[in-house]
């Protein structure tokens, strides 16, 4: 890393410019060709994708998107003079508006089932052609929404009138200025907290207009930017503060700006980018899972983390030089060089150095205590249940939830959700058979009702609509869709060439979660084996990697039962405005385990790195252990706290999604880095003594080996047992 130090700072006019030019250049590219975002469906051979596949080949119509409108008569019934008059009114209106294809009112023969038993709720569907104009979607909501009075209550749903939130853009900005505020608190000097701001934003900006061109060319989901943003600017100012702390502390020990560029660069600088590329390789591996959302999402963030590490080590040293010695406070350029504070032994009266020696003299006790902690936090993941997010889960203050609710109470709550069953039925005899299943599925527990068209001479594919008892989230329905695939439909199959798919948008989200289900333990468990390796070739020992490993995964647990805790289980949810309780993001969980897995690798290189130093110097684990906790601590707290800004303002962002993200990753992090890392971690690794460091002789030459952070200055290691001495490689 020296001579990339020493280059960016004698040309760092050059590199900043280089900068603001990539990111212009991107900028204008994506402002003239704009984005492509667009959710794909899974690569999965499942029930629903082969009945969406049946319909949408069989389907000859020219129809696109559709809505409904509900209204519900607060007094009286819809049929009455003073709601069906205006509301009739209202759907002849929408027919001949530009853009819409077809309109069924329930005031017309064809629509007398969309009038509910009590008669005071109703809905019209809304059907539009394939070329209308958000305009033209526009205009029909507001014929649709004029009549609503006190007396008549008018909302609506559908996927054409689907109101999707918003990003908030002010979350971002939340949550740097809370970022700006923790640095200057800490370090009082302003250009510390500025640098690793102004480094996260120019990388999360160039990464946000490289993935808007990149959508072009791979699926990317919409909500590609937001998780990036979200991902970037945590980690981009934690990386450019690990440098920025250590240029600090090189300027006050004496060196000079560009001996200290270089040598921060070529020690933190290393460890940024090992961290960085675990958390790469880790949201990469996503893409061995074969689902088409999460292999987009996964692109997109990992390129993020790539250009926030690249500014690390190229902009910011560029910067570094630009300012000077400015970036210590007036008071630290004041002193004498060479006069600074020097790393501390772990035996001084700061904070830090004070619950050090806590920990090594109770390391027992409170190990235990932390343990139990993380258990009971992780205990909720036990009832993790994935699903997907529909109108129900939106605040009570939203059309589409309106609309939602009117239909459940006035319909039954598996009317939002019908199962849609593409029959294939190539004979006579099928459609015959196809007649008897109609009939027996009638017979089924938790079905509310079923309808279908007759099919027609020469029709070889029907459709069958199937209305649970529960609600389109409800494990009953899961169950249901289970027993129509495993029990019911064989059984109707048999005898015949008829074959009949479970599909519909209930029943893909369904297969989508139980695909994610599936996968998600052994993708725990590669991710834990991969932090194992890795952490076994840098720091020479079994016993660390395996414990950071186990921690990892009890880290993950607690960010699972974090957001099961608030979205599954709605605690404080209304509170913070993210709507009803409901089943969890099915890939949120898959992205967690990728990005907390980065993360606390980066917590555990930084610790257990300066840890390893003081024993190679000194042979002491006990020593080690507490001196590398005294003086990372500081720094992993605050780097930690910035992240826990950043992560908890996206919790206000308006999308339940990315809140759920913000919910987890901030109450992971948090406990992480306090808990885990500063009492979990040391207190096990007093408990274990010399053995943290032991490697059998013929591991250790059959491993590479890796420098995270640049060869140490001082002694040769000691031997721990089983090993030979070596030259230390990891310096803090």
């Amino acid at each position: 890393m020296s001579p990339l130090a020493r280059w960016c700072h004698r040309h760092r006019l050059a590199v900043v410019l280089a900068w603001v030019g990539l990111l212009l250049a991107l900028g204008l590219g994506a402002g003239a060709a704009g984005s492509a975002f667009g959710n794909s469906s899974t690569s999965q051979n499942t029930d629903s994708a082969k009945a969406t596949a049946l319909l949408q080949k069989a389907s000859d119509s020219a129809a696109g998107k559709s809505g409904r409108i509900v209204w519900r008569a607060e007094a009286g019934k819809v049929t009455d003079a003073a709601a069906a008059r205006p509301m009739t009114d209202v759907v002849e209106r929408i027919a001949a508006a530009p853009g819409v294809a077809a309109v069924t009112s329930p005031y017309s023969a064809a629509g007398t089932r969309q009038i509910s038993e009590d008669g005071t709720t109703a809905y019209a569907t809304v059907t539009f052609g394939q070329d209308v104009s958000d305009a033209q979607i526009d205009h029909v909501k507001q014929l649709a929404t004029g009549p609503g009075s006190a007396r008549l209550h008018i909302a609506l749903n559908g996927q054409a009138f689907s109101v999707t939130p918003t990003p908030n853009a002010a979350a971002d900005a939340m949550g740097i200025a809370l970022a700006f505020v923790v640095l200057v608190f800490v370090f009082r000097a302003v250009w510390v907290a500025v640098l690793p701001i102004v480094t996260a934003v120019v990388g999360v900006g160039t990464s946000a207009v490289a993935v808007m061109l990149l959508s072009h060319a791979v699926t990317l989901s919409s909500t590609t930017l937001t998780l990036g943003s979200l991902i970037g600017l945590g980690v981009g100012i934690d990386y450019a503060l690990l440098i920025v702390n250590r240029h600090r502390t090189n300027l006050l020990a004496g060196m000079g700006v560009g001996e200290s560029i270089t040598k921060s660069l070529d020690t933190s600088g290393r460890a940024v980018v090992f961290a960085g590329l675990t958390v790469v390789v880790a949201l990469l591996g996503m893409l061995t899972l074969n689902v088409g959302i999460l292999t987009g999402m996964a692109v997109g963030a990992a390129l993020t983390v790539l250009l926030t590490v690249l500014a690390a080590v190229t902009l910011l040293p560029a910067l570094l030089g630009l300012i000077g010695p400015r970036v210590l406070s007036r008071r630290e350029r004041r002193r004498p060089a060479g006069t600074g504070p020097r790393p501390s032994s772990g035996d001084g009266s700061g904070l830090w150095a004070r619950w050090a020696r806590r920990v090594q003299t109770r390391p027992r006790t409170l190990g235990l205590i932390g343990l139990v902690v993380l258990a009971a936090l992780a205990l909720p993941t036990l009832t993790l249940r994935l699903g997907s997010a529909d109108d129900g889960n939106l605040p009570a203050s939203s059309t589409n939830r309106q609309a939602y609710d009117m239909i459940a109470d006035g319909f039954g709550p598996g009317f939002n959700g019908p199962l849609v069953l593409a029959v294939r039925a190539p004979g006579a005899a099928d459609r015959a058979a196809e007649a008897k299943l109609v009939t027996a599925l009638r017979q089924v527990d938790g079905v509310a009702g079923v309808s279908a068209a007759p099919m027609k001479e020469g029709q070889t594919v029907g459709v069958i609509s199937v209305v649970p008892t529960t609600s389109p989230q409800s494990a009953a329905t899961s169950d249901l869709i289970g027993h129509l695939r495993d029990d019911v439909l064989p059984k109707a199959e048999q005898g015949t060439s008829m074959k009949v798919y479970v599909g519909g948008v209930t029943a893909s989200n369904d297969d989508f979660a139980s695909v994610l289900t599936g996968k998600l333990p052994l993708f725990v468990l590669v991710i834990a084996a991969l932090g194992f390796l890795l952490l076994t070739v840098a720091f020479r020992s079994l016993l660390v990697p395996a414990v950071g490993a186990v921690l990892n995964i009890l880290s993950i647990g607690v960010a699972f039962g974090a957001i099961v805790v608030v979205f599954q289980y709605g605690f404080g949810a209304p509170l913070l405005g993210l709507g009803a309780a409901g089943p969890i993001e099915s890939f949120v969980p898959i992205l967690v385990v990728g990005i907390m897995f980065g993360l606390s690798m980066d917590y555990q290189v930084f610790l257990v790195s300066r840890m390893r130093e003081e024993w190679a110097h000194t042979g002491d684990s006990h020593r080690a252990v507490r001196v590398g906790q005294a003086e990372t601590g500081k720094v992993i707290a605050v780097a930690a706290t910035i992240m826990v800004c950043v992560f908890g303002s996206f919790v206000f962002g308006g999308l339940r999604i990315i809140s759920e993200f913000g919910v987890s990753l901030a109450v992971a992090v948090a406990l992480d880095a306090l808990l885990i890392r500063m009492v979990v971690v040391p207190a096990l690794m007093h408990l274990c003594g010399r053995a943290n460091w032991w490697l059998p002789r013929r591991l250790d030459r059959a491993l590479p080996r890796i420098s995270v952070e640049g060869p140490s200055e001082g002694p040769a290691e000691r031997p721990g047992p089983g090993r030979e001495p070596e030259v230390a490689g990891l310096s803090r």
